[in-house]
C-alpha cells in the first residue's frame, strides 16, 4: 500500500460528481480511473472531469495494478456481484448505500471481503457528518435524558413520468425506502447503539411501476425506544430528524447534508437545536464538512493507519435487518419481530 490512496470509479452515476470532489479533497487520495460500459463513453466522462484513465469495461479497471479503492454507485440489484468482483481482484470498496438488499448478498460481500482481506464499507455520508455524530454522543451521555423518541424524514418529488430513473425500476431493487429511507433507519440504529430495532411496523404506497413511492415505519428499539421514519418520491425535497427524551428535544434541520448546499457547495454551518425540559434552549453550531470527503478520508484512515471503519460491515448489518423488516411488514401489513 503506498502512502496514498489511487481510486478507480465504475460507472458514471450522477452521484460520481460528490465523490469525485471528495476524493479530490482530500490529503491523501488520488483518483486514477474511471470505467464505463463502452470505451467512448468512459474517455468522454474522464476528460470532462479530468481523471487520467478511462476504461471500457468494468472489469479492465479491476486489473489495473495502479487502483488501491474502488467506489461502486452501481444500481442496487449490482452492488453485489462487483463488490466480490473488486474483492478478488484485491481491491478495497466504498460500496453506495444500500450495501445490498438481501441478507444472502450481504454474506457473499462480507465472505468476498474476509477471503481477500480487504475492506468493504458502506457510504452513509450521513454517519460520517459531525453533527449527527455528535447527536449520538449527546444522546448517549443522557444530555435529553432517557429517550423516548426519534422521529426522522427523508423525501423529494420524483415524479412518475421520470420512468427510466433507476430508483423506480423494481428489477434493480428500487424504491423510497432503499433509496431515501435507509438515512433515517440507519441514523435511528446509530443513535441508539447500534443494534437493529427489536419489532418494526410499517406502510408503504405502491407507484406506478410497483416499488414503494412512500414508507412510514415504526421502529421499537431495546428499553421501548421508538423511532418514527418516513422515506417518499411524492413529496417535496424535506429533511429533519429530533429526538425526545424526558429531559429534553434535540432537533436537526438537515441531518442528510448538514451545512451543504447541493453536493459540492457549503451553506451555512449546521447547528444543533436542543430544548431543555424547562423550556430554555441551546444551540450547538458546528463547522461544515463535506461528508463524502469523510467518507472518503475514513477510508484513508482505514487503510494508512489500521484505524476501524466508521460503519463496519457489523453495523451494515443491522441496517440491512432493519430494512427488511421494514419492507416485510408493509408488504404483510403486520408487525415484524426480530430476533438477534
Amino acid at each position: 500500500m503506498t502512502k496514498r490512496l489511487r481510486w478507480g470509479i465504475i460507472s458514471t452515476a450522477k452521484i460520481n460528481d460528490a465523490l469525485i470532489h471528495a476524493i479530490n479533497g482530500a490529503p491523501r487520495s488520488d483518483l486514477r480511473a474511471v470505467a464505463s460500459r463502452t470505451t467512448e463513453a468512459a474517455r468522454a466522462y474522464a476528460s470532462q472531469r479530468g481523471i487520467p484513465t478511462a476504461y471500457g469495461t468494468y472489469e479492465e479497471l479491476l486489473a489495473d495494478p495502479d487502483i488501491d479503492v474502488v467506489y461502486n454507485p452501481l444500481p442496487n440489484k449490482l452492488h453485489a456481484e462487483w463488490t466480490v468482483k473488486a474483492a478478488q481482484a484485491g481491491k478495497h470498496v466504498l460500496l453506495e448505500k444500500p450495501l445490498v438488499t438481501t441478507m444472502a448478498d450481504f454474506d457473499v460481500i462480507a465472505a468476498a471481503a474476509q477471503a481477500n482481506n480487504v475492506v468493504v464499507f458502506e457510504a452513509f455520508m450521513a454517519l460520517h457528518a459531525p453533527q449527527n455524530r455528535k447527536v449520538a454522543e449527546l444522546v448517549q451521555q443522557g444530555r435529553i435524558g432517557k429517550l423516548h423518541l426519534i422521529n426522522s424524514w427523508f423525501s423529494y418529488h420524483l415524479p412518475p413520468e421520470n420512468a427510466d430513473n433507476i430508483r423506480l425500476h423494481p428489477d434493480l431493487d428500487g424504491g423510497s425506502f432503499w433509496d431515501v429511507g435507509v438515512y433515517p433507519n440507519s441514523l435511528s440504529i446509530m443513535v441508539t447503539g447500534g443494534r437493529a430495532p427489536q419489532e418494526v411496523w410499517a406502510v408503504q404506497e405502491i407507484g406506478e411501476s410497483g416499488v414503494d413511492v412512500s414508507m412510514s415505519a415504526q421502529l421499537r428499539f431495546a428499553d421501548d425506544v421508538v423511532a418514527q421514519i418516513y422515506s417518499g418520491f411524492r413529496a417535496p425535497l424535506v429533511q429533519g430528524a429530533q429526538y425526545i427524551g424526558t429531559e429534553g428535544m434535540i432537533r436537526t434541520s438537515a441531518p442528510w447534508f448538514p451545512g451543504m448546499q447541493g453536493r459540492t457547495a457549503f451553506g451555512a454551518d449546521p447547528v444543533i437545536q436542543i430544548t431543555n425540559r424547562d423550556g430554555s434552549e441551546e444551540n450547538i453550531a458546528l463547522p461544515a464538512t463535506n461528508p463524502w470527503q469523510m467518507e472518503v478520508e475514513a477510508m484513508e484512515a482505514c487503510l494508512l493507519d489500521g484505524a476501524a471503519p466508521v460503519v463496519p460491515l457489523s453495523l451494515s448489518r443491522e441496517f440491512l435487518r432493519s430494512a427488511l423488516a421494514v419492507y416485510e411488514s408493509a408488504r404483510t401489513n403486520k408487525p415484524v419481530a426480530l430476533t438477534s
